[in-house]
């Protein structure tokens, strides 16, 4: 999969438009009598389930292209499961239609996409109470190791609430589709308490596929710089293990770019001295490269940033001072790259990311911190599809009880 090779942004406004079409020829067959629409009404949900699908993949694969660090790639790859689930569903129906047109109708054709929300929590429930282990678990650790950090409380917190909500709907879902006819606001209550799980699942996964997706990526062996992001030092002024890390496959890669291409990377040790070191973090980098046989010409030091912003900021400002047209490359821990990934982009520059191995507990606070870092940006967007796809299930549910 290639990085950064595209200049335009995908875009899917074109969605949103299709999905108001089909809502409003919904709209028009029951009214007219939806049991003579039964086969139509199943096939064009189809259609437009598959034309989502295929066009959410593309856009996937267009954004990582044209910026793989983008909180689009988690919207596309989110509810491109969501809507492969719903797919898979709805042909079932269909199926079912075209076998046995006596029991099946347009009633269940339309529950089908209704409890699109409640199907979706009951298939990924053994991975939600998975992560949710896996969160916890995680974060027990990390208070063991760090003391208790409010944010390692809140991921606790939070994988109860997605055990919770899970096992909340999977009795009443089935329960529900035992009665046809049950009580219309409870059925309303139930579709929009999923849609709202819902949401929160799709950004979920998708932070864990792109945070994999961009840890797992191999720079092109193209680059001028590499950019070794600090990340504290032992009391003696040493790199500790984590920063051992990320220095060690910055050299990783710079040796496996000079076997591969002959050119050589300089890099940049960005890491300031903080209250508590006794050393810069770039000067203790410095100190370990030279040790490892890099030459003092091919190493720029950054000693001024405090954070992966900064980080990120002054990097490039030495960067455009030596060569502003150079490649760039960062390194970092794993579970680390995507975030700093979208620093590059804010301060404009386009860097790929490289990630050193970690502790496996990082990685549920990882996913967890995009996601909530997702809902606190982009609040039009969100607005628009979380409103876009409650107001949905409204729709249907009024609909389904017409």
């Amino acid at each position: 999969m290639k990085f950064d090779i595209r200049d335009r942004k995908p875009k899917l406004w074109n969605v949103l438009i299709q999905a108001g079409a089909v809502v409003l020829i919904l709209l028009l067959m029951v009214q007219d009598g939806a049991h003579k629409y039964t086969m139509g009404i199943s096939l064009l949900v189809d259609v437009f389930l598959l034309a989502v699908l295929v066009q959410l993949v593309i856009a996937f694969f267009s954004q990582i292209q044209y910026n793989p660090y983008s909180y689009n790639t988690i919207y596309y790859m989110g509810f491109s499961l969501f809507i492969l689930s719903a797919f898979f569903m709805e042909v079932y129906v269909t199926i079912m239609l075209i076998r046995d047109p006596q029991e099946y109708g347009a009633y269940e054709v339309l529950c089908t996409v209704l409890h699109s929300a409640r199907n979706y929590m009951v298939i990924s429930l053994p991975f939600i109470l998975s992560f949710s282990v896996a969160l916890c678990t995680s974060n027990l650790l990390l208070i063991r190791h760090e003391g208790k950090r409010f944010v390692n409380l809140a991921g606790i917190l939070l994988s109860f609430l997605l055990a919770a909500g899970d096992l909340f709907i999977f009795p009443f879902h089935h329960l529900m589709d035992l009665k046809p006819h049950a009580d219309r606001m409870f059925e309303l209550f139930l579709n929009l308490t999923a849609g709202g799980y819902l949401y929160v699942e799709c950004m979920l996964l998708g932070s864990i596929a792109a945070g994999a997706i961009a840890a797992l990526h191999e720079p092109l062996p193209d680059k001028d710089f590499v950019i070794i992001l600090g990340c504290g030092l032992m009391p003696d002024g040493t790199p500790t293990p984590l920063l051992k890390g990320r220095i060690e496959r910055a050299l990783a890669f710079g040796g496996r770019q000079k076997a591969l291409t002959g050119k050589e990377v300089m890099f940049i040790t960005s890491g300031g001295k903080g209250a508590d070191e006794v050393v810069s973090e770039s000067s203790a980098m410095k100190k370990y490269l030279m040790e490892n046989g890099i030459a003092e010409s091919r190493i720029v030091e950054e000693d001024r940033s405090t954070n992966t912003y900064e980080n990120m900021k002054y990097s490039k400002e030495k960067i455009q001072a030596i060569r502003p047209d150079g490649k760039t490359a960062f390194s970092t821990t794993n579970c680390h790259v995507f975030r700093s990934g979208t620093y590059a982009r804010l301060v404009k520059m386009r860097a790929v990311g490289m990630g050193a191995k970690t502790k496996w507990y990082f990685w549920p606070n990882a996913a967890v911190r995009e996601f909530v870092s997702l809902l606190t940006e982009h609040r039009g967007k969100q607005i628009l599809v979380f409103g876009g796809m409650l107001a949905g299930y409204v729709i249907l549910t009024l609909l389904a009880y017409h």
